[in-house]
């Protein structure tokens, strides 16, 4: 009998939405890891009925739980030993996020068994990626 192996890992997790000189806001969020993707972590923040996903490097969330990570849209920084703050910026404006930094290192922990570091590029459908990129010119 023949097994399949798992290509994807999700972890549910609450956030909190910091804001600044008031109480935080609990945001439901989910994490998910494709190894058919496997440079890329997509985090879903619920709000209400609405769904908001962001796409970032996994390597974000991995090196953010002990080191200050980032440029551009997405940052990534531990506060003290038990919090990873995510910083989340668009043209609608920013957001900060605080996770409980042990759930964040599980979640990426459990990415690394499915597509060990380093070794992301041997997952890359490369064929596929050059057929969707072509067909978006097309």
């Amino acid at each position: 009998m023949t097994t399949a192996v798992p290509s994807r890992v999700t972890h549910e997790v609450e956030l909190q939405l910091v804001v600044p000189g008031d109480a935080s806001l609990p945001v439901p969020a989910r994490l998910a890891y494709d190894a058919r993707d496997p440079y890329a972590v997509r985090a879903t923040f619920l709000a209400g009925d609405d769904e908001v996903e962001w796409v970032f490097a996994r390597d974000l969330l991995a090196s953010g739980v002990d080191r200050p990570v980032g440029e551009g849209d997405v940052h990534v920084w531990p506060r003290g030993a038990h919090i990873v703050l995510i910083a989340l910026t668009s043209p609608d404006g920013r957001a900060v996020l605080a996770a409980p930094s042990a759930e964040v290192a599980s979640f990426v922990d459990r990415t690394y068994e499915l597509v060990a570091a380093d070794d992301e590029s041997r997952h890359v459908d490369v064929e596929t990626v050059i057929a969707r990129l072509l067909a978006q010119d097309a």
